[in-house]
Order: C-alpha cells, then sequence, then structure tokens
C-alpha cells in the first residue's frame, strides 16, 4: 500500500495542512455511516442469565504453554493513519498437521513471527514454529487456512499477508507440508511453496478458502482480497465492480494438479478496487450440491452472493452468478466476518455476518454517526444495494431466498465485532453463535475525530515536538477490551413454537465473558471428548484457550465425523452429511475456512441431546456419490469412507402444489403501477424515525358500475394518479380519464365506494394525506366524485363532506340506525408536526350530499389513528367502534345512541403500538367477529414492553413556534431510557441543547429529564408504546382477548390483511403483507417479509405455511390486500408501494 500521507518533520504551515488532512482522512476512511464502539465496559457487557452452566474454562498460557500475543504497537510512520487495517488482527487455525490424532494450532501475527503449536495431549502444547519452518517472512499477517493443498493427506498451511508500508513484502505463503519426505518422527516440517504454485498474490489478502468448486476432484483456491485504495479515493457514486484492479480485487484460482491457474474473469467473479473483502464463507446455499461463495465487503461496497452454475455448456468451465440483490433484501454495512450453517435444522444453510452496531446508549452516542438519509438512498439507487448498521442473520427458505432477522432473532448488536463462529456449543443438538469483538483503540470515538479535526487543536500537539508524530495523538483514544458474544438457540426449548431461531447472550455465564480485544477464532476438538473447544486471537493481550466441558457436565451425546476421500481431496473437504434422529433433522457442511482470517479443525461433530442413536446418517461427496448408514450410535468418532458410497446422488425436483397462483397479468388489463414521488419527510422534520408520506396505494373496493361484480380503485401517490378498474367476466379493465390533473397533485391515502349521496348508486371519496404539504391545507382536501349512472364519475365538490388534514382511513358505518352510511375519518397526523393530536372526524348522513359534524371531544382527539372499523360489539344492535394508531391502543368506543364513549373491554388491555391496519373475521365460526390487527412487529431495533416502553413527548421546547418530540427508548443492554435521536439530530431539530451538549459524551448522558427543564416539559403531549406484535383480537362472549400472531408475522410491519377460508376446510386463514422502507438510517429498513400466510386450523390455532407451500412470495412495500371473488373463483389483490399490484387465485381444489 502506497503512504497516504507525507509525513513532514518541520512545524510549518505546509506541514499543519498535511496534518489536518490526515485527520480528516480518520473520518473519510472510516465513514461515519460506521457504528463503532467507545470504551464504557460496563454498559456493555452481555447479559447473563444465571440458569446457564459454565461449560468454557479458559486455560492459561502456564496450563497450556501457548504464550502467544499477537502484539500491535503505533509507530511515528507505521500506524492507523497509513493503514487502516491496523487493528484488525490476526486468524486462528486448528487442523492435526502430524497426523498424531491431535488437532495442532497456528496463530497468524500482525508485527511478529506467526506461531505454530504441536497439541501433545493432556492441554500441553508445544512451540514448533522455528523447527518446523512456519514463522512466515512476510509482513503482515492476517487470515489462514488449514488444507491438504497438494492432496496428499497431509495439512499444508496458507498465510495470507497484507503488506508492509512500503506495498511491498506482501506476497502469500504456502507451506507444504514435508512431514511424510523428511520422516520427521514426532514433529512436523513444511517447505514454502507458494511461487511454485502459482498462489503467491500481492494483494491485501484478507484470507483465502480452499474447496471443489468445479468438483474435479482436487481443491481450488479463492483470494479474498482488501483493496489497495482508499475510500476517499474511489467514487462511491459510479460503480466500477465489473472493472478489473490488477492490484486488487478477489481472485479464484484453479486447481490443475500441481498448480493453480487464475480463472477470475471466466469463473464471474468480481475483482475490482472497491471490493474491501473482510469475509469468505462457502457453502451449498440452494441445495444443489455445488459450493456456493458469500462475500463480506467492507465500506460502502455490498456483499456479494455466487451462486455455483456448474459447468457452462459453452465453455464447458464452472462459473458462478453474483445474485445477492435478487436474493438478499439487504446485508450489513461493513460486514466483517461471516459463517454459514443450518440454524433452525430446516436443512437450508443460512449466513450469519458481522458488523460493529453497539448495544448501549454511550457508545451509541458516542461512536456512532449515520449517513443522511439521501445518501442511503442514493447509494441504493447506484447499485450499492441496501445496507444496514447491524449485524445480519439471513434465513434461508431452501432456494436461496433469504429474509434478515437478526432484530427479532436478538443477535443484531454485538460493538465492533469480528469473527462469528456458528457452532453446538452444548451439544444439544442446535447451533449457537459466537462473536468476537473490540477494537484496541477507539478509532472512532467521536470526541476524539472531533479533536483531531480541530486545526487549532492539532496545531498546539504538533508544535510542541516540532513535528507530527501520530503517537501524541494516540494518548488522547480510550482503549478498553470488550467482552465477546455467546449467543445460545432457544429452539428446542418447550415454549419455542417458531422455526425461527432465538437467541440469547450468555457469554459471561457460559464462562466465555472475558474481556479482550478479539478478531480470529476457531473450534475444534482439542482434547478429543466430543465437545468443541475454541482458540481466540486478541490484539495485544494473550490469546484464549477455551476448554469446552460438555462432555464432563451434561448427559448430551455427540456424533463425531472424519472423513476418507479419494484424489487430490483427501479430507472430504465440501461434503454435506444429514443426520436423523428422534424427529430431527441436522445437516452439516464440510468447509474450514470460517470467520474471519481463520480455518476450524477439519472433520464434523454433532450434538445429539439425549438421543443416543442416529436412525439413519447421510453423506453426499462432492463428486456426488452418496452412501446411507442406518441405525448409528452416538459418542464416537465415524470415519467415513468416499471409497465405499456407491449411490449417485440425484436430486429430487420438489413438485410444489401451493395454495395460490400468481395470475396478474390475466386478471388485471391495465396500468396498476404505482409511484411514489421523490420527497423526503425527514427533510421537514430531522427526527422523524418513519416517513408518513409512503402510505399509499390503498385499495377501495365496492361495484362502481353497478353491474353486480366488484370493481377497485388504487389510490396513488402525489403526482400519480388514482387507477379505476372494472370487473367483467372475472378480469378487470382500467377505465381512464376520470380525474383531473389537479386532482392528481395529492396524495391519496384512503378511499369509501358507497352511496354517498343517497341516489341508489355507488360513489367515490377519496382522501389526501402525505407529510410533504405542511403548509398547505388544500392538499388534504377531500374529493367526492359523484356517480352520474353506469360508472361515470365526476368531482362534486359541494357533497364533500367537512373535514380537513390528512386522512389515514374512512370508515362507513349507520351510527343511528337511519340506514344510511354514516363516516368516522382517521386523522394520520399534523403536518409538519409530529406527536401532536390531530383531529378525527364523526361525521352523520343527512341524506342528498349533506353531513353534520357530530365529533365528540373523544372522539376527535383520539390521536395519531391508522385504521378503524365499525362493528356492534356489545350485540345491542348499533354500531360501535373499534379504533387503532401511532402510539395508541387499541380502542373501542360503545354507541350510546347520543355519543361514543370509551368501552371498559378497552381500558381492561390498554395495548397501546405503532398499529397499521384492522380487518374484522369470525375466525372461529362462533357468530362474532374477531379482529386481525397490524403492528411494527418485532425485527426492528425498537422493543417495547410494559417495564420498558418507548415514550415520545411532543411540545415546542425551544419556543420557536414550532413543534418537537424525543423519542426516548430502552437500548439493549440498558436499563435506562435515553433520547433515540443522535446529538446531530437532535441539536438541529431544538438547537439550544448545544449549550448543553458541546461534546458528544455530554449528549450521551442527557435523558429527556435533564435535556429539559421541569417548565420546558410542563404540558408536553405524552404517547407510550408496550406492545409492538401483530395480533388477534378475539370477541369471546362479549370480552375482548388480545393474542399475539406467530414469531413469523412478526418480521416485518404489517400493512395489508386478507381473511377468507381459502383452502375450503371450514376455518377462516389469514395472508399478512408489509414492509417498509421510508426510515432513517438509524431505524433501518424493514424488508423481510415476503407475505405470511396462516392456515386455520381448529381450536383457534393456526399454522404457518412458507411461500413454497402457500404460493404467496410478495416482495417490496405491501400497503394493502383485499380479497376478490369473480365468478367461481376466490383471490387476493396485493397492492405495493411503488410497484405494480399482485393478484393471487387459489386453488381451493389443492387444499380439500
Amino acid at each position: 500500500m502506497t503512504n497516504i500521507l507525507t509525513i513532514c518533520t518541520t512545524p510549518d504551515s505546509f506541514m499543519l495542512e498535511k496534518v489536518i488532512a490526515m485527520s480528516r482522512f480518520l473520518l473519510l476512511f472510516f465513514p461515519v455511516s460506521l457504528l463503532l464502539p467507545s470504551c464504557r465496559e460496563s454498559s456493555s457487557s452481555p447479559d447473563n442469565p444465571t440458569n446457564t452452566a459454565v461449560l468454557f474454562e479458559k486455560l492459561s498460557p502456564e496450563q497450556t504453554g501457548v504464550n502467544f500475543v499477537n502484539k500491535v504497537e503505533d509507530g511515528e510512520v507505521f500506524n492507523v493513519l497509513t493503514y487502516r487495517n491496523f487493528y484488525n488482527g490476526g486468524g486462528v487455525a486448528i487442523g492435526d498437521v502430524n497426523n498424531d490424532g491431535l488437532p495442532d494450532i497456528y496463530l497468524t501475527a500482525n508485527m511478529q513471527p506467526n506461531r505454530l503449536y504441536l497439541n501433545k495431549g493432556n492441554w500441553k502444547f508445544e512451540d514448533v514454529t522455528e523447527k518446523a519452518g512456519v514463522a512466515g517472512t512476510k509482513s503482515w499477517s492476517t487470515g489462514v487456512a488449514m488444507a491438504d493443498v497438494n492432496g496428499d493427506g497431509w495439512l499444508d498451511i496458507y498465510v495470507c499477508n497484507s503488506g508492509d508500508i512500503a506495498g511491498d513484502n506482501k506476497e502469500n505463503e504456502l507451506f507444504i507440508n514435508t512431514t511424510p519426505q523428511t520422516g520427521e518422527k514426532g514433529g512436523v516440517t513444511f517447505s514454502e511453496q507458494a511461487k511454485a504454485y502459482n498462489l503467491n498474490d500481492e494483494g491485501f489478502t484478507t484470507h483465502a478458502s480452499f474447496f471443489d468448486y468445479d468438483l474435479d476432484g482436487d481443491l481450488d483456491c479463492y483470494i479474498l482480497n482488501n483493496s489497495y485504495k482508499n475510500p476517499e479515493r474511489i467514487d462511491a457514486f459510479k460503480s466500477t465492480r465489473l472493472q478489473k484492479d490488477p492490484y486488487g480485487g478477489d481472485k479464484l484460482f484453479r486447481n490443475d494438479g500441481g498448480t493453480f491457474t487464475n480463472v477470475t474473469d471466466e469463473a464471474g467473479i468480481f475483482s475490482s478496487a472497491i471490493g474491501f473483502g473482510l469475509g469468505v464463507s462457502v457453502s451449498d446455499l440452494n441445495g444443489d450440491m455445488r459450493p456456493d461463495i458469500y462475500i463480506s465487503n467492507d465500506f460502502w461496497e455490498r456483499d456479494y452472493l455466487y451462486l455455483n452454475q456448474g459447468k457452462s455448456t459453452q465453455t464447458g468451465s464452472t462459473t458462478f452468478s453474483e445474485e445477492l440483490p435478487q436474493r438478499v433484501s439487504l446485508c450489513s454495512v461493513s460486514s466483517m466476518g461471516a459463517d454459514i450453517a443450518d440454524l433452525n435444522n430446516d436443512g437450508a444453510c443460512d449466513v450469519f455476518s458481522t458488523d460493529m452496531l453497539p448495544a448501549d446508549n454511550h457508545r451509541l452516542k458516542t461512536t456512532t454517526v449515520f449517513d443522511p438519509y439521501h445518501l442511503e438512498d442514493f447509494k441504493y439507487r447506484a447499485d450499492y444495494h441496501y445496507q444496514i448498521l447491524q449485524n445480519c442473520l439471513q434465513m434461508n427458505d431452501g432456494n436461496a431466498q433469504f429474509q434478515e432477522i437478526s432484530n427479532l432473532s436478538g443477535v443484531s448488536a454485538t460493538d465492533w465485532s469480528w469473527g462469528a463462529l456458528i457452532f453446538d456449543f452444548d451439544n444439544n443438538g442446535w447451533k449457537d453463535i459466537y462473536v468476537c469483538n473490540a477494537i484496541y483503540h477507539e478509532i472512532m470515538y467521536l470526541d476524539f475525530t472531533n479533536f483531531i479535526n480541530d486545526k487549532e487543536e492539532v496545531k498546539k500537539v504538533v508544535m510542541e515536538k516540532g513535528k507530527f508524530d501520530w503517537r501524541d495523538f494516540a494518548k488522547y483514544m480510550q482503549s478498553n477490551p470488550l467482552p465477546n458474544y455467546a449467543f445460545v438457540n432457544q429452539l428446542g426449548a418447550p415454549n419455542q413454537k417458531s422455526n425461527l431461531p432465538l437467541f440469547s447472550n450468555q457469554a459471561k455465564a457460559l464462562g466465555l465473558g472475558d474481556p479482550g480485544f478479539s478478531n480470529g477464532a476457531a473450534y475444534g476438538d482439542l482434547d478429543g471428548d466430543g465437545d468443541l473447544d475454541m482458540v481466540v486471537n486478541n490484539v495485544n493481550m494473550p490469546c484464549f484457550i477455551y476448554r469446552n466441558e460438555t462432555n464432563e457436565k451434561t448427559k448430551n451425546h455427540y456424533l463425531k465425523i472424519k472423513f476418507e476421500g479419494e484424489g487430490g481431496n483427501r479430507l472430504g473437504i465440501g461434503a454435506s452429511v444429514t443426520i436423523r434422529y428422534a424427529g430431527q433433522t441436522q445437516v452439516l457442511q464440510h468447509f474450514p475456512q470460517r470467520g474471519f482470517q481463520s480455518s476450524v479443525e477439519p472433520g464434523l461433530l454433532f450434538g445429539l441431546g439425549q438421543a443416543q442413536q442416529i436412525e439413519s446418517l447421510e453423506i453426499i461427496w462432492p463428486d456426488l456419490r452418496m452412501q446411507v448408514l442406518k441405525n448409528v450410535p452416538a459418542n464416537q468418532t465415524l470415519t467415513l469412507k468416499q471409497a465405499e458410497a456407491t449411490e449417485l446422488f440425484s436430486p429430487k425436483p420438489a413438485k410444489p402444489n401451493p395454495l395460490f397462483q400468481e395470475i396478474t397479468q390475466a386478471a388485471i388489463q391495465g396500468n396498476t403501477r404505482h409511484r411514489e414521488n421523490r420527497f423526503s419527510d425527514f427533510d421537514v422534520e430531522v427526527l422523524l424515525p418513519r416517513m408518513l408520506s409512503t402510505d399509499s396505494p390503498k385499495i377501495i373496493r365496492g361495484d362502481l358500475n353497478g353491474d353486480g361484480q366488484e370493481d377497485f380503485v388504487l389510490t396513488g401517490a402525489s403526482g400519480d394518479p388514482d387507477k379505476m378498474f372494472f370487473q367483467k367476466n372475472g378480469a378487470w379493465k382500467e377505465v381512464t380519464g376520470w380525474q383531473s390533473a389537479a386532482d392528481q397533485d395529492l396524495e391519496t391515502t384512503c378511499g369509501l365506494i358507497f352511496d354517498g349521496d343517497g341516489d341508489g348508486d355507488q360513489d367515490l371519496l377519496l382522501g389526501a394525506g402525505g407529510n410533504e404539504y405542511y403548509r398547505g391545507i388544500e392538499h388534504f382536501r377531500l374529493r367526492f366524485y359523484e356517480n352520474q349512472g353506469k360508472g361515470v364519475f365526476k368531482n362534486n365538490p359541494a357533497k364533500v363532506p367537512p373535514a380537513t388534514g390528512m386522512i389515514s382511513c374512512m370508515v362507513p358505518g349507520d351510527i343511528d340506525n337511519d340506514g344510511d352510511s354514516d363516516l368516522f375519518m382517521g386523522g394520520r397526523a399534523v403536518p409538519g408536526n409530529y406527536g401532536l393530536k390531530p383531529r378525527s372526524f364523526l361525521l352523520l348522513n343527512e341524506g342528498n350530499g349533506r353531513w353534520r359534524d357530530v365529533t365528540n371531544e373523544t372522539l376527535g382527539n383520539l390521536g395519531m389513528v391508522t385504521d378503524a372499523v365499525f362493528a356492534d360489539t356489545d350485540r345491542d344492535g348499533d354500531q360501535d367502534l373499534m379504533v387503532i394508531g401511532d402510539w395508541l391502543p387499541v380502542m373501542h368506543f360503545d354507541n350510546l345512541s347520543d355519543h361514543f364513549a370509551f368501552s371498559k373491554k378497552q381500558t381492561q388491555n390498554p395495548f397501546s403500538g405503532w398499529w397499521t391496519c384492522i380487518e374484522p373475521a369470525d375466525l372461529d365460526g362462533d357468530g362474532d367477529l374477531d379482529f386481525v390487527l397490524g403492528n411494527w412487529g418485532l425485527n426492528s431495533k425498537f422493543k417495547a414492553s410494559g417495564p420498558k416502553p418507548i415514550t415520545m413527548y411532543a411540545k415546542d421546547f425551544d419556543d420557536n413556534g414550532k413543534s418537537e418530540f424525543v423519542i426516548n427508548w430502552y437500548a439493549p443492554l440498558d436499563d435506562l431510557p435515553y433520547p433515540f435521536a443522535g446529538k446531530i439530530d437532535m441539536t438541529q431539530q431544538v438547537p439550544s441543547l448545544k449549550k448543553k451538549a458541546l461534546k458528544f459524551e455530554d449528549y450521551s448522558k442527557l435523558t429527556y429529564e435533564t435535556m429539559f427543564s421541569e417548565a420546558q416539559r410542563k404540558n408536553a403531549v405524552e404517547h407510550k408504546i408496550n406492545w409492538l406484535q401483530s395480533a388477534i383480537v378475539w370477541d369471546e362472549g362479549g370480552t375482548f382477548r388480545l393474542e399475539a400472531l406467530s414469531l413469523e408475522a412478526q418480521v416485518a410491519p404489517v400493512f395489508g390483511i386478507a381473511v377468507e377460508d381459502f383452502d375450503g376446510d371450514g376455518f377462516k386463514d389469514i395472508w399478512l403483507g408489509g414492509n417498509f422502507y421510508g426510515l432513517k438510517p438509524e431505524v433501518g429498513r424493514h424488508d423481510s417479509s415476503r407475505g405470511v400466510f396462516l392456515k386455520g386450523n381448529k381450536n383457534k390455532t393456526f399454522q404457518y405455511l412458507p411461500p413454497k407451500e402457500s404460493g404467496l412470495f410478495v416482495k417490496g412495500e405491501i400497503r394493502d390486500a383485499a380479497v376478490f371473488k369473480m365468478k367461481n373463483d376466490l383471490g387476493i389483490l396485493i397492492a405495493r408501494n411503488d410497484s405494480e399490484a399482485l393478484f393471487y387465485k387459489a386453488k381451493r381444489s389443492n387444499f380439500k
């Protein structure tokens, strides 16, 4: 790597300019969008349940003989400012290099020799580095891979190097195991032969993975490189992904027997300057038994997902197709380490990647500045995909379509994280997650970056010495070790009904909570007792060696597997093993290079829980030969031999018979495309957690032309016309020309088809919303389209009901039992003043298009309403009202003839949430209406409960004539609520706070109570949330019971609900659609739902059907859903923001 900065030795003005340039580089080099940690250990300790046995014992260097420290020291010239990966640390490899049956340990160092320790048994290790010849002669070793490169049955060692400050002396090294030739008794010898094998790559290599990508029987090599270039010097808005960089970029080398050939281009691998590779993970992700590749990239470049296409029929070469944007909705911003394994035992391998999200208020406020929304949006549109500042857990549906659920699962925030390993800690049959974290110097501590960007402060430091020396500034950086995370998988617990994994961080309780600066880690059975031990490489402190005592402290069983492969793949790399026992299925794939810069012990280990025998074991070798064993006893090491595999694996194509079929083109003739206008609510209200201007389209149903068939209208965004469709012969055709250009400028958020003027035909009433028109009430006018007969409509302002403002919903109901439709209209928000209560309306229909406002104080001041429904909930013969909304409980209002009043049913269960929509239906067939309610879900940063609610306070705190608001939340590790907004946004909205928060450290300590005086807080409007799950409200004989829907229904906000007996079995089914993109980067895009189908069963229960069974696989921002009947068919119309509508037909005969 070339020097980033010319170091000057005289304190002249030129030198000072260079110093300032260097300080700016800190912010550019580590983009402010990264979430980095600060240094308060007490606030970042992982949660530690007391009911977990201490299963791991950390062994001291004196016990093991492993006296390894990866010592890294900043120098005057060579330091984190001149080499950005200065604190990335080293890796670990575990494997039996001398074939004595005991796995050995190799550790890489950045500024000292690497070390090899032979396992002598009984937890004693011998340093044989010099004798073996594997210390390495190149600069700055990073990753390490143990692999049998030449196919002789002995593990070789491949060391990745990243070079010194001058950019030379960085070729990767390949240590070929020569023990068989030298006959070293009890020892081991190696010969460095990287150049001879053509693997002496000169890139900034992070790691390498050896696997048989072309299935020809030998091991090929993927080399993961980090870019030479500084992020500040690459045009982030001009994608150069397809431009090959001769000095950087990843590379794929094919093993041609004794030498390796660079096949990067022909294989379809990106090798550009924008690839900042930090993790390479290999696995079969789509079930075709070919190895696929997942690449974790740092900075603003997205991750890569390469699916193996097999041999090309044209060229005969094996190629990859990079398909991350099509298969992964979002990935981590600064993706670090990663691992791939089946976390929920469904047979499909899932992907976990790490990032740098702190888990407590102090670290979030002192180390984190997010990109503005416009920049995030621009990068997304510039083909860098959507990235989020958190760890990502991508659950695989079996077809390599992924659902990101890290927030729901509890694994999203682990500080500045590096290595990630997925393995079974306690042999209970469920895989857990271990995460290494911390950085030696807190480079992005925001008060430090402000200090180093202050020209006068820098000048003082430099002038004292007369020259610039980084070490003079390093002393201002904090440095605290942090405990790593050990997430225990809760699947298999008695109360776990879902197949989505939830995790609990039990690092301290397990004995894994030691503070450190941990980077690479690897697991292996170092003592041969049937559980996985672990080695962790730290910066500037001894490595951790953990002895796993599961075999001694639990009654769980195991099965260890070793492989005897053939040809050039003696260790069976790439083999897949599936075991079945006691109603459980587990899959493990044999790819040892994992995590961050590390390599685990070759072989596989299954935890079996209480099972003492495996009913069947199936192994598929890389050449697709397979073998099945029956009734395999537990607690043994089983050697599987490729020579004994005589059957040939043949994929069995799935024969789907889904409930629904997508027939949009056949069912709808015309343009259903919704086009969202380009407007950011955050430009108006910087503290908004979400946009209020992207709530359309909505579906309005009714018989518009009087032919007895259901028609519909799709509402449009500002500048996007509302679209009308008439049904004929079981299909719909668009009707155009009915809406003026002036009416198309409004954001239509709701509507109603009803006889609004009492003339016997159906009219159309439309309401408006959107936050962009906060200065003009004319943009929120209602529009009454009077039916002139046979579906011809004319806008008649004279018949518009007397309601104004942002309207979220229009609900018809005959509240006075006079035979016509009265209206409730929900107020969505006060434009430009989020948090204040808008007005809602109750309007009495007096006939002939005349309306009377009968809103009482109770109904008029409800809050931010999102939906409502009229229903006779108290069985007294009149229409009562149920209302939901943002920051509101589920509200029931009894119709008391002359007014509406809160129902006692509501006040008994104040479930306050970010409720989105409501659908009434008799779900249990008892003759009354139950209600399905959409909510924000559990897969976001925001969590809410009774003890830890989310609270908002709204008021003009600084007397500037405009309302502000503060959202209080509990960060995952905090027991006190703090403002969610960061210092920059909060002081922009309330400039008077700058005096109280001169530094980020000051701001991190401010609570709502200390941010504003008692007088300032007086009369603030308070809102509270304690429930975020979508749910059902059951009407049980006049009393209401709220029950959360299944975990699958909580993966994203719900905006569309369809209820019907879709499969014809006599029970109502539920389909939920959602997702929401209009969120600030610190909140994160919600895009994990592909639709949730819940099949109704007896006893008020529902069974989740995945999309491959339901046939409903729907991407995008779903805003509404409606059930339609046409002729003898039944279907769901789905409306999506900024996209086309979809129509799915139910094939009821399939599910009789």
